[in-house]
């Protein structure tokens, strides 16, 4: 998903005593979420094409006792769990990679100051700085 111009590091945001982005490290951080929406996006497919034949395969185990139809309806429950959260991963990786191109990358949705160059390391997607991620947690 890189299309588009490349943003300057330089002019991304960085908070007070951090040094600025260099080139190579959002370079690093565009190859990471690159790398993660491309093993999302397979993952979603793959679960998509398996709950599809799940749901196929209903009629199929009309005749189980109320057991069997118990533990299946929880495994595709599980399952559209776990897809909806890759989908939802998913989409916070292409917002990142959406936001590094626009030269937004690291800039709080909530108070609009720097996110800090170690919580992005530690989590590329995020979209808010610890104080407002703490405050909407709270909430």
């Amino acid at each position: 998903m890189s299309a588009g111009p490349r943003p300057e590091a330089a002019g991304l945001p960085v908070r007070p005593g951090e040094e600025p982005w260099t080139s190579a490290e959002l370079e690093q951080i565009r190859a990471e979420l690159e790398a993660e929406v491309a093993s999302l996006r397979t993952d979603v497919a793959r679960a998509a094409h398996d709950i599809a034949e799940g749901l196929d395969g209903t009629t199929r185990d009309a005749g189980d006792d109320e057991a069997d139809a118990g533990s299946k309806a929880f495994e595709r429950e599980h399952e559209l769990a776990l897809t909806q959260n890759a989908r939802d991963l998913l989409d916070q990786g292409e917002r990142a990679l959406g936001r590094i191109d626009a030269g937004t990358y690291g800039i709080c949705e909530s108070c609009g100051q720097p996110i800090g160059k170690a919580r992005l390391r530690a989590f590329p997607q995020a979209t808010l700085c610890v104080t407002c991620k703490q405050r909407q947690e709270r909430r």
